[in-house]
């Protein structure tokens, strides 16, 4: 078991076993505090060790500048500070695993990074983190396509799926699309979670991977389009949509677009927006409403039956678009153009204008040459007219989030 592979990391071109990170973890005699580092491997090995010897850990993006650090109120001078610590003995992959799982009260900070950017500190306890963990032997022989960041918390949410289970990790974050694809052969990848836009940029696929048996989206609004796509290329794989932040973690899952509210103890909707219960979320998150009991997500949903409630997101409350008095979903419009097949990836925004308040544009990354005419034409029947892009620029990429998301302004 020590000798099972945990990790290979295609940026380094490294792989490391179980006994590797055992082996390390005993040869630890002082713990840092902080970890802020590009190194796959080093974030993990951080994690595991702080968790093990019960010191609180902050994670923080490698890529955070000196100004971001002071407003997070982080002297960089501390990053490097450890605690020395007594040096452990664990002989098997088991007794790493059961002593990583006696510390549920320890603590890790992150910082949130959603789609506009803007860092917020949240703590979480070991137990809120893994609470969506599944633990048994038919998950023993799953095969992780690692495709999050590592230092927020989908990323953390699949490394402690994989690591309680004792699973191997491939990592895929970043890679170009035919990385990807060659990882998912060559190490017979079984589990993949990601963004829809990971999805998305993988498109389209010529070939079936059937090694892959499940597929897991969350952290942007999904469509049935790119479902249908998924799962012709995919034909061995179940395919869920989860609902997650990282105030709380993984709230809720469903097969498709339409989520269901179980426990209305937990979750509820006041006047379209989706609110969670404070006991699902992490410490140093803001509650809104006058009681202190509930968290406003921002997220606007449209619900499609009550008794239980269903629903499905719309967008964040933040991102409508004003066009000349009218209101627009820039997600809307984004899977109108993705609907064409010559179009790879689409971001709609508005550039302020005088007359209309914002003039709609669009950002298009295609795999052919397409006109302005031809997309205009295209989305006609779709849209109405003023949700059409007035100005359409078509680019080799589209910037995303330190999460792997859309960035939006």
């Amino acid at each position: 078991m020590s000798d099972k592979l945990f990790l290979h990391d295609y940026t380094t071109s490294k792989t490391y076993t179980y006994g590797q990170i055992i082996a390390d973890l005993n040869s630890v005699s002082e713990v840092y505090e902080y970890c802020c580092t590009r190194d796959l491997y080093t974030i993990f090995l951080n994690i595991i060790t702080a968790v093990a010897h019960n010191v609180n850990l902050v994670l923080l993006d490698s890529d955070f500048s000196e100004l971001e650090l002071q407003n997070l109120s982080i002297d960089s001078s501390v990053i490097m500070q450890s605690i020395p610590v007594q040096q452990f003995n664990i002989n098997s992959t088991d007794e790493l695993i059961c002593k990583l799982q006696n510390n549920p009260d320890w603590k890790l900070t992150l910082f949130t990074s959603g789609t506009t950017g803007i860092p917020k500190k949240v703590v979480h306890k070991l137990i809120s983190l893994t609470r969506a963990v599944r633990i048994s032997e038919r998950h023993s022989d799953d095969i992780w396509g690692f495709a999050y960041n590592p230092t927020h918390i989908a990323g953390l949410q699949v490394f402690f799926q994989a690591l309680l289970n004792a699973n191997t990790l491939v990592n895929i974050f970043e890679a170009e699309r035919t990385k990807v694809l060659e990882l998912i052969k060559n190490f017979n990848i079984t589990n993949i979670s990601a963004t829809p836009t990971f999805f998305r940029l993988l498109l389209p696929l010529q070939e079936e991977y059937p090694s892959v048996k499940k597929l897991t989206s969350g952290g942007e609004k999904f469509d049935s389009n790119l479902s249908d796509n998924l799962l012709a290329a995919f034909p061995n794989a179940k395919l869920r949509n989860v609902y997650a932040s990282t105030e709380a973690g993984t709230i809720l899952e469903a097969k498709d677009d339409t989520f269901s509210i179980k426990d209305e103890s937990l979750c509820m909707i006041v006047d379209g927006e989706l609110y969670i219960h404070k006991s699902l979320l992490g410490e140093g998150t803001a509650l809104v409403m006058e009681d202190g009991e509930w968290y406003a997500t921002g997220d606007l949903v449209d619900v499609i039956e009550t008794n239980p409630t269903s629903f499905r997101f719309q967008q964040r409350k933040n991102e409508m678009i004003n066009v000349g008095g009218y209101k627009v979903n820039p997600y809307e419009v984004e899977q109108a153009l993705e609907k064409h097949p010559l179009v790879k990836q689409a971001y709609i925004y508005g550039k302020s204008n005088a007359v209309l308040g914002n003039i709609l544009m669009a950002d298009i990354v295609v795999t052919e040459v397409l006109s302005e005419r031809e997309l205009r034409e295209f989305l006609a029947p779709l849209l109405q007219p003023f949700k059409i892009p007035r100005i359409i620029n078509f680019v080799d990429s589209i910037e995303l989030t330190r999460t792997g998301k859309l960035k939006r302004t």
